[in-house]
């Protein structure tokens, strides 16, 4: 069984990149963000004033640099849902680390503010990447992107999650975060490359309004 295993870790997944389904997928990108954009419009202006009303000295949006498709970075944007020196309080929490693998999650992340608790768990602190999406340097339905730090260990195996673009969701999303280890992660992902079409893409966005808020899983 374990032979198994390790045979399907090293297996190259097949990638649809057809320039029809491509296509698609950035018309679906470009008009879903728009529209997200506009309907939580209202939201978003009252996330930013929690935001500013519990830590004044911080900013809205937190920018970080992830990697995307064929190892290239691009600044990620989210609402602030930690305290404003959460970068640099990370080393002396680093041995809280709930996930295995070159992640860092915990679900009791002492960082996390009042307002990053409630925007976490309802994934409103998603809504900027709205934006990243309308650059082109994400896509509504794709493996969520990684910190360089993690790139850094990844092998041939886990680098395959890069040769699609990031997304704002995927199988992960839908089928459990936080409770499923990384090396099942990597296999959703993979799983997703190897199946992606425009029908996967849509039921996966379907799914992700029903499974995200409020998601017991979240943090």
């Amino acid at each position: 069984m374990a032979d198994v295993i390790e045979k399907k870790r090293n297996k190259y997944v097949y990638v649809n990149d057809k320039k029809g389904y491509l296509f698609l997928k950035r018309v679906i990108d470009i008009l879903g963000s728009i529209v997200g954009l506009i309907l939580f419009l209202p939201i978003s202006v009252l996330i930013s004033i929690a935001i500013k009303i519990e830590d004044p000295k911080g900013k809205i949006l937190f920018c970080q640099e992830r990697v995307g498709i064929n190892n290239k970075t691009f600044k990620m944007y989210k609402f602030r849902s930690m305290v404003s020196n959460a970068e640099e309080l990370l080393k002396d929490i680093s041995e809280l680390n709930e996930m295995d693998g070159p992640v860092f999650k915990i679900k009791e992340d002492p960082r996390i503010t009042k307002v990053g608790k409630f925007i976490r768990k309802t994934s409103l602190d998603e809504i900027p990447q709205f934006f990243n999406i309308l650059k082109g340097d994400m896509t509504l339905v794709g493996p969520r992107p990684p910190l360089v730090c993690e790139v850094d260990n990844y092998g041939d195996y886990e680098m395959q999650r890069l040769t699609v673009k990031p997304g704002l969701t995927c199988y992960w999303q839908i089928g459990g975060r936080n409770s499923i280890d990384f090396k099942k992660w990597v296999e959703l992902d993979l799983k997703y490359i190897e199946e992606r079409n425009i029908f996967v893409d849509i039921k996966i966005i379907f799914k992700t309004f029903f499974v995200l808020f409020g998601d017991e899983n979240a943090s």
